[in-house]
């Protein structure tokens, strides 16, 4: 793709910019006020291509990024490259998606996992446990579940905002998928009250462990 299709692209990026969304989305410390229903309209219609998505990252701004994991090729990225793109990912959304949208569709997803899951840098770190949660979801096999309750128990209390987010996720994940680790992982919630105040909209389930876990647990019939 030529630099005129990607300045192109900026341009109509800076079209759909507006100023209260961004003012909204800065207080999350996401740097862009495009509304997120317009930009997937524009990834639709650009489909998927690969060399665009690498340029409009390379840009380093933020919508421009959002919109490259939208319209890239997820099993294109070596592992390097995912890497690389995950430490440059500041903006939580730009983590989020880089992660639940390209990274967990890798084929290096598992290798990376391992590693950030370890990595001292504590946003790295949130990713590797969110990969973590997608195994215990969907393919426990092989981990180490009573580990992993073992790490939470004794690190999620202290943990930066991000990383303990994740690991809190990876503990109601345990809980409501797991069910002779359920009671460990109740006890865990109750006792380190993790998330216990956060402000939770009607209609919506608390993200405190022994809650999101009963709850959960319930609609799905025990």
């Amino acid at each position: 793709m030529s630099e005129a299709t990607v300045a192109e692209v900026m341009a109509e990026l800076a079209t759909l910019e507006d100023p209260k969304m961004r003012e909204a989305n800065e207080k999350r410390g996401d740097d862009h006020g495009v509304n997120l229903s317009k930009l997937r309209a524009v990834a639709k219609r650009l489909k998927t291509q690969q060399e665009l998505a690498r340029e409009l990252w390379a840009t380093d701004n933020t919508a421009a990024r959002l919109l490259a994991l939208l319209i890239c090729r997820p099993k294109a990225f070596e592992r390097d490259e995912l890497d690389a793109m995950l430490r440059e990912s500041r903006a939580p959304k730009v983590h989020d998606w880089l992660v639940n949208y390209v990274v967990k569709k890798s084929p290096h997803a598992e290798e990376l996992r391992v590693a950030w899951t370890a990595d001292p840098d504590p946003v790295v770190a949130s990713a590797g446990w969110a990969l973590t949660t997608e195994r215990v979801a969907k393919k426990p096999e092989g981990l180490d579940l009573p580990g992993l309750l073992d790490t939470v128990e004794a690190e999620m209390k202290d943990a930066p905002d991000r990383l303990q987010w994740a690991m809190n996720h990876t503990l109601a994940q345990i809980g409501i998928e797991h069910a002779e680790h359920r009671a460990r992982a109740l006890d865990i919630g109750e006792r380190l009250e993790v998330l216990k105040d956060y402000p939770t909209p009607p209609n919506c389930t608390s993200p405190f462990a022994p809650i999101w876990i009963n709850e959960m647990v319930s609609r799905e019939g025990g």
